[in-house]
């Protein structure tokens, strides 16, 4: 079954002001399954993995539904500063964006840091340090869980936290500093709750809406005229790069690996890393 990419960005430490000389580059993007591969016995599956490194693709509408839930490594592909690959529908999935903000955030960053620092403690505990690296992701998301209730806006490059979070990595800090840090940081969070911006639950029915659209769309063979953006850094719009026009067509995400829903081994990605159920179950309350 081939697989059409509408959106491909980059993710991980370079998305986020945090990459160091030796950091990956992280991929993520979205895909729209052909809308008769859904009347088959056999679904389309829900994400993949590669074909590039560290590249990783949700189909349409698990992405949409992990978004809706306030996932942040979904969120964060939608406020990428570094925009790779973006169709029509990539553009219009974009656009879509602010429908899938809501005080949910709250729940879903706090509970993915938690689970992070929890582990992060009982690695110390066995092996007198924790993972330095996962430390700063769960700081780095406390961070952006906190300003996105306070602003209502989404924002994934540290900016003045940078050096401090590399500090962090680099095990500079004490555990003490660096525990003390992250529990000021979740009293931001749930300072920031009460009085925030954003609305108690997302615009689903808006999103939906769209979704109905693009399996319309797919099955009139419309909506794939691929527009290209380039990666030049010092592009307005909010951080992100300029559209530019290219060819006709769509780019296939690959199939190297594939899985299903959540109850799958594969699991989801967090900060770039792939974990177990444990944690996305968690998250989605399974």
């Amino acid at each position: 079954m081939e697989q059409h990419t509408i959106l491909s960005v980059v993710a991980g430490s370079r998305a986020f002001g945090l990459a160091t000389e030796g950091s990956d580059t992280d991929r993520r993007g979205v895909y729209v399954a052909p809308t008769e591969d859904f009347w088959r016995l056999d679904k389309p599956p829900t994400h993949v993995e590669g074909p590039l490194p560290e590249q990783f693709g949700w189909e349409v509408e698990r992405f949409c539904e992990l978004a809706l839930n306030g996932n942040p490594n979904i969120l964060e592909v939608l406020h990428s500063p570094q925009i790779e690959q973006c169709t029509e529908l990539g553009n219009e999935l974009l656009a879509l964006a602010p429908a899938f903000l809501s005080r949910r955030a709250h729940r879903t960053f706090g509970r993915y840091a938690q689970s992070q620092f929890g582990k992060a403690q009982a690695h110390r505990e066995r092996h007198g340090e924790p993972r330095w690296k996962h430390v700063q992701h769960l700081l780095r998301l406390l961070i952006s869980g906190a300003t996105l209730l306070e602003t209502g806006a989404l924002h994934i490059d540290v900016g003045r936290d940078r050096d401090l979070l590399l500090s962090v990595r680099r095990g500079e800090l004490t555990w003490e500093e660096t525990r003390a840090w992250h529990d000021r940081l979740t009293t931001r969070l749930d300072a920031a709750l009460p009085q925030s911006p954003l609305p108690d639950a997302p615009d689903e029915a808006r999103v939906e809406e769209w979704l109905m659209s693009v399996r319309r769309r797919s099955l009139r063979g419309g909506g794939v005229r691929a527009v290209m953006r380039s990666v030049e850094p010092d592009v307005a719009d909010a951080g992100r790069v300029a559209a530019q026009p290219c060819t006709q067509g769509a780019v296939g995400i690959g199939k190297h690996r594939q899985s299903g829903r959540a109850g799958d081994a594969v699991g989801d990605l967090w900060d770039g890393q792939l974990v177990g159920v444990d944690v996305l179950g968690e998250l989605l309350g399974l």
